[in-house]
Parts: C-alpha cells; structure tokens; sequence
C-alpha cells in the first residue's frame, strides 16, 4: 500500500501542510517502511510464548508455565493531523501483528491524507479485520459509545481527556500519545552555534507542529546574546529567499491562534518575517526577553515561534520541574555533571542531548510520555506489547496432589514451615546499601555456583543408573572425599547452608 503510492502519499501531505518531498520521506514513509521490516522480521519472536524466569521447579519445571501473546480484541486507532499517515499506520502496524482487528480514524483537519487512506484502505487491507471511517467533533461520541478493547490516541490532552472519559464507561484500556510544553537548556558549558542550529531546526520542521518540537529554550545568561545571534542566523539560512520550503500552519484557526498569542507577548521580537495567512505561511520567530508568566507560555506552543528564558540551568530545570512533564526534555552542555544534574531533577518522557528529537529514533526503545504528554509506549516490540495481552498458563502434574496434601482444609499450623517464606538472600537487619551490594554480588555468584553443583548431581545421577556396583562405590568415595574436603567448606564460605543439598547426608 505505501510502496505503490509514495507519490500519492507525498502529493497528499503537501496539499494538507506544504510539506517538501524529503521531510515527507524521511518523516511518514520512512518511519512506515521501517516500522513494517521490524514487525514482519520479529514478529514470530515477539508472538512466541514465553517462560516466567523466576518459574522455579515446581510451576516452571513440573507446571510448564509459560506466557501466551494474545490480541486484546478490537482496537480503535485516532490519529492526528500533524503526521496524519505516519502516526496512524505505526500503531496499526503494531496492532496487526499483535493480531487485533482495527478500527481506523484518521484526523479530518488534514483533509487530503484522509481522502486518500480512505480510498486505500479498503483496497489493501483485509475489510474483516480493518476498516476505517471519518468523524468530526460531532461524530465522535457516537464512535466513542461503542465497546472497544483498546484505544490508542495521539493528540493533544485536551482531547485525550475525552478519551479517556469514554474509555472508563467500559473499562478500555489506553494508550495516549500527547505532548506538552517540551524546553530545552542551553548551559555556558554548551556548543551555542550547535545547539541554535539545532533548536532552530526542530521548529523548521512541520513548522514546529510536532509533540516532540522545542516548545522554548532556557539560555544562561553568558551566552544568550550569543544564542540570539547564532538561532536568527540559523533561522535565516534555513528559509533562504522567498517563500521557503516551510509547511503550512494547518489551518485558519491554529494560525490565528498563533497570531494572537504573539500580539500579546512581552517580550520582544528579535527575528521574523510577514506572515502570509491566505497561505498559512507563518514564518520562524525568535522572542527574547521572556518570562514564565509571558502568553506564549500559556499553552504548548506547536508553531514555529520560539520564546527565549534568560536562566542558567539550575533555574532552568527548577522551573521545569514546577511545570507539568512535557514528552521531551533537549539539554546542551559539554558538562556530564551538568547533564547528571537536570536529568535528576526533571522527568519528561524522553531526553535528547546535544540535539533534538533523535531519542524517538532509537530502533527497539519504548516512545511515550509521562503525566501530562501521556502514558503507554510504542514504536518496535513496545507497540506488539501495547496491543497485547499476556495471559499465563500453567498445568502442575495430577500427582503433585499429594506433595501439597497440606493446602486443603482443615487447616493447621504445623504446615506453615512448609510455605514460609526465607530469606535466602541472607540479608540482615541494619546492614547498609554497601553491605547489601557486597552481599547481591556474592550472591550471584553463589547462586551460579549452586547451579553447577546441581547440574553435576543430575548428572552423576545419571550415571549411576548405568553403571556398575564397583564403578558406583568408585564415585561414591571420590564424591565424599571431595566434598567433605573442597565442597562443603566452600559453601559455608559463601554463606550457603551445605545440608539444604544433602550433602551432610551420605
């Protein structure tokens, strides 16, 4: 379906934003491509059923436990109108190879890319397992009346919070995928002309209409001057002459509401040009001077204008942590120790570092926000996982019965050291975190020390059904002379009780 229409897509992508055919590329059809590989090259592994680590003998061994990977059922999937195939089709992929049938809404402010999904559609994809319908504001609730087993919503958490409402009427679980007023901080210890040439490309791109765009930036006052400097010049050779290739706000009203928020601020404009609101053309704009109380700070920006706080990092991350958690976090400094310290102060759904957007790039890793910008994960085996539901199964042998005769009434007490729980870790009442890693590493060692020992009982257990009387007296002496002599000291050694292996029994 997107192989054969690359030219569609993209045709239609530029008719809903102006986008350029290499950020429609590199954005929806490449995110899609890639997605589609990963999901047909694992999703047999992903779908396999899996056996609980900790099973241990009885439930593990005996009960064959096992985790089974099944489809919750019915997926409603919203998508939205910034990335209006991309942020559809990911979710559907993870949907569909988690074996869930879906139900497709794309947004209806990004007019062409819906037209065309629904002519494709039905055309490509099974109509028993997948569909997709149109819906404004006014059809919504019906839509959102009917039981679903799962709701995946990309956004904003205005929206979201209706959702939500609708979803707890029948229990549905969610995913959202929402946004927030991401910052970034450039400290005296970063590469300015690096981190503006970055900033200001995450506000070229879409023109800004992106969750995961820099919202505003935290500038220490040394290099502020200079950052206004460098981000203007950036801005300008990104634009070039004329009109650009910049996208179109998405509609009238996103681009008056831009407007209108710019009208109002205190601070001052330092870079800009005329806008063309017949076109949507709303072009990059650098304020500085600006304060947390300021308009532009009011709400989550999703434009490309770009307010500038004169702080230094510790009050940069202050501030942040004082705001709800946005969906991305961008720190700039050559500093780990200044790094370290806003990520412990901060928490955001994902960080970048010394650039922009990349962390929801990274192939296999969980993408999603936390509080506010949302919660529930997607993109590789995250996004199997979100439309999956784990069911475990476990069948203990019949004759294991009468091994636990002691669950069933009528009950008594002289049962209890039979289920009580030990402390087999050997921790202590008041040792210190040091004691307890010293302790947990000693541990690890013993209890692969503790599997070797039992794999070699095994197997000289074996042996003994095959071999001889003389052979198995031979054994018998070597293996008590051994570990009377080397074993049994080295177990205590490590604080392993000998006899819990019967080997003070022989």
């Amino acid at each position: 379906m997107v192989h054969d229409n690359e030219d569609a897509i993209v045709k239609a992508l530029h008719q809903d934003l102006n986008r350029h055919r290499f950020e429609s590329y590199a954005s929806d059809i490449l995110g899609i491509k890639s997605d589609i590989i990963d999901q047909l090259r694992n999703v047999e592994k992903w779908a396999k059923d899996s056996v609980p680590e900790d099973a241990g003998f009885i439930f593990g061994t005996l009960g064959k436990a096992r985790v089974r990977k099944e489809p919750l059922g019915v997926a409603l999937i919203i998508g939205a109108w910034n990335f209006p195939l991309l942020l559809l089709i990911q979710p559907l992929l993870a949907a569909i190879s988690a074996g869930n049938c879906v139900l497709l809404k794309p947004s209806e402010l990004a007019v062409a890319c819906e037209t065309l999904l629904v002519d494709l559609v039905p055309k490509y994809l099974d109509q028993d397992a997948i569909q997709i319908v149109t819906a404004g504001p006014n059809e919504m609730p019906e839509i959102l009346k009917q039981k679903y087993d799962h709701i995946f919503f990309t956004g904003s958490n205005k929206i979201a919070r209706f959702i939500t409402a609708a979803a707890a009427k029948h229990l549905t679980p969610t995913v959202l995928e929402l946004g927030g007023q991401g910052p970034a901080i450039v400290t005296k210890q970063a590469n300015v002309d690096l981190a503006a040439k970055r900033i200001a490309y995450a506000k070229f791109l879409n023109a800004g209409q992106i969750c995961l765009s820099v919202n505003h930036v935290f500038v220490d006052p040394a290099v502020y001057d200079q950052f206004i400097k460098a981000v203007s010049k950036w801005n300008e050779k990104f634009l070039g002459e004329g009109k650009g290739e910049i996208c179109q706000i998405i509609n009238d009203r996103n681009y008056s509401r831009l407007e209108k928020m710019l009208n109002a601020t205190q601070g001052k404009i330092v870079y800009g040009r005329k806008g063309k609101p017949a076109e949507r053309l709303f072009y990059p704009t650098v304020v500085d001077d600006v304060t947390m109380t300021d308009p532009l700070l009011s709400e989550e920006l999703f434009g490309p204008i770009l307010p500038v706080v004169k702080a230094d990092y510790k009050s940069a991350y202050n501030t942040i942590r004082n705001m709800d958690y946005p969906l991305a976090i961008y720190i700039f400094s050559s500093s780990q120790a200044e790094i370290d310290e806003i990520m412990a102060n901060t928490n955001s759904g994902g960080v970048t570092i010394n650039d922009v957007l990349m962390h929801a790039g990274v192939h296999g890793a969980p993408f999603g926000g936390v509080g506010e910008s949302g919660y529930g994960y997607y993109h590789g085996i995250h996004g199997f996982n979100a439309f999956t539901h784990t069911r475990v199964v476990v069948g203990p042998p019949t004759w294991l019965d009468k091994v636990m005769s002691f669950r069933y009434p009528p009950f008594s007490v002289k049962h209890i050291p039979k289920i009580e729980v030990k402390n087999k870790i050997g921790f202590k009442r008041g040792e210190t975190m040091a004691d307890q890693k010293v302790r947990t590493s000693s541990g690890l060692i013993s209890g692969l020390f503790v599997k070797t020992i039992l794999s070699i009982a095994i197997l000289l257990t074996g042996l003994f059904l095959f071999v001889g009387n003389e052979l198995k007296a031979s054994i018998t002496n070597i293996y008590s002379t051994y570990s009377t002599k080397y074993l049994i000291p080295l177990l205590v050694s490590l604080s392993i009780d000998p006899a819990q292996f019967g080997l003070l029994k022989s």
